[in-house]
């Protein structure tokens, strides 16, 4: 004890102080071990499960892809069956999911409507068949044979399943639905009810998707014209519900990627669409003209932060973006200042569609101190004029047509001061410099108008068209289709409309 009591005091502590410095190492102590939370260090919690809906005819190819998902990634997938219709209306009175499959598109049309469905990715093509047992003992060969009062027959309930759902939609079409409705022993609401009934010998014969029959080796398809019209799109939407729409999308890009979950759909019999390659954070390069940039930029954000990727962006004049494609640059899409710079490499990219188009005009100074009423007055004594580089922008090939076509392009040319690549950049040095005017679009006057003084030419020739296409090698056109779509919304649109495009109505959008 006399040893103890002199290292305290050896240390400049006595007996009283000791016990207090070491009840307060124990207090902290407490407070960290009752504040600390060992999940927050834990990666394997960090993610609740991904909540699915899907339809009971697609559960072998999704149960696997689940399964390797979870062991490639640690990210477990909770998964529903059921008939197509019954999800639906389970995840609209549940409010809650991340991802839900129909066995046809008609679904999720609906689910779309409903204000339930963002982003959908195809999966699959399945077309409906008539199933019979192995060698197909009562010898079916045609719709009209299971109106035979001597056969059981089993159809998908309308109200329930998608295959009741398109086999109803197909018979009413061929004038056969009213017989064969009178003539089925059950309506049932999954695919895989009806096959296993057939299976053991329960029921002759039913109508059930064509992939269906591949997972059954007890069982034979007969295709009959009739059904034949009616292939339907296997495809994945991502639920407004979703409470982490990256997480959500991660797993659906993961499903359907041609060298991961489309393997699964091809090995259980299914017709896997091409699919996207699979990254888990795809890298898109994006190239597009200098004009475009305040319109599509925070489209473009919100995008990457919903999907999880990376796009990089090139802006820049189209004359150097074209050069740049023609010698090997292999951007994902391509948005570009006017159609005609399109054209000059269509062959690299897959259709375009026009978004929108905006006016070639002129920018002066505040109050128009020149009097600039017209093109012909841009030739004037001594005004100093700024345009784009005619061979590395649309706009400046733009207006140098425009003048030729108008005949002042001599004239007004040698009063030149300034090319540039972009508009902005001739935007900001009237803003700073000597010139007196510029020719501009007027997208790009946005901003500038409380400063600067917008004239209108009113030419035919003084417009320009701003299309938009997918790289035809891209690696991961599903994904830059749902970036188009994003960049077609009604918000993409209000914000190209404030900045001074006018939009150009797409075929689907309503009237």
């Amino acid at each position: 004890m006399a040893s103890n009591f002199n290292f305290l005091n050896g240390i400049g502590l006595n007996r009283p102080r000791f016990f207090l410095l070491a009840s307060i190492i124990v207090f902290a102590v407490l407070i960290l071990l009752l504040t600390w939370n060992p999940s927050e260090n834990s990666s394997s919690s960090v993610e609740p499960p991904i909540l699915l809906y899907c339809a009971a005819g697609i559960k072998p190819p999704v149960a696997e892809v689940a399964k390797n998902y979870e062991t490639e990634y640690g990210y477990k997938v909770d998964i529903q069956y059921g008939g197509s219709g019954t999800l639906l209306n389970n995840l609209k009175v549940a409010s809650t999911g991340d991802l839900y499959i129909a066995a046809d598109e008609s679904y999720i049309e609906i689910a779309r409507q409903q204000n339930l469905v963002a982003e959908t990715i195809p999966l699959a093509v399945m077309t409906p068949v008539i199933a019979v047992p192995k060698g197909n003992p009562k010898g079916i060969h045609s719709i009209q044979n299971l109106t035979d009062d001597n056969l059981k027959i089993a159809l998908g309930n309308p109200d329930a399943a998608s295959i009741g759902k398109v086999s109803k939609k197909l018979l009413i079409k061929s004038g056969d639905w009213p017989a064969i409705k009178e003539q089925v022993t059950v309506f049932y609401p999954t695919v895989p009810e009806i096959a296993n009934s057939i299976k053991l010998g329960a029921i002759d014969a039913g109508i059930v998707w064509d992939t269906t029959v591949n997972q059954y080796p007890e069982l034979d398809l007969v295709r009959v014209p009739e059904l034949e019209l009616g292939p339907q799109k296997t495809t994945i939407g991502v639920l407004k519900t979703a409470r982490n729409p990256a997480t959500a999308l991660r797993f659906a890009r993961y499903l359907a990627a041609r060298d991961r979950g489309l393997i699964q759909f091809n090995n259980y019999g299914y017709i896997p669409v091409s699919g996207d390659v699979w990254m888990e954070k795809p890298e898109i390069l994006f190239f597009s003209g200098g004009v475009n940039r305040l319109a599509i930029e925070q489209t473009i954000q919100q995008f990457e932060k919903r999907e999880g990727i990376e796009i990089t962006r090139v802006y820049n004049g189209c004359g150097i973006l074209v050069a740049q494609i023609r010698t090997g640059a292999k951007p994902d899409a391509y948005f570009a200042c006017d159609v005609s710079f399109m054209t000059q490499v269509q062959s690299q990219f897959d259709n375009s569609t026009n978004i929108s188009e905006t006016d070639i005009v002129i920018l002066t100074k505040k109050n128009n101190p020149k009097q600039i009423l017209n093109l012909s007055d841009l030739a004037q004594a001594e005004l100093r004029l700024g345009v784009a580089n005619a061979d590395q922008s649309a706009l400046g090939d733009l207006t140098r047509k425009m003048l030729q076509s108008e005949g002042v392009y001599d004239n007004i040319m040698k009063n030149v001061r300034v090319e540039t690549p972009t508009a902005d950049l001739l935007v900001n040095q009237l803003l700073v410099g000597p010139l007196d005017a510029v020719i501009v679009y007027e997208a790009n006057c946005a901003n500038v108008l409380d400063d600067l003084e917008l004239i209108r030419l009113n030419l035919s020739s003084a417009k320009a068209v701003q299309p938009i296409a997918i790289g035809r090698k891209s690696d991961h056109k599903y994904l830059i289709s749902r970036l188009l779509e994003a960049i077609k919304s009604p918000q993409s649109k209000t914000t190209f409309e404030s900045i001074g495009f006018r939009w150009i109505r797409n075929k689907n959008e309503e009237i």
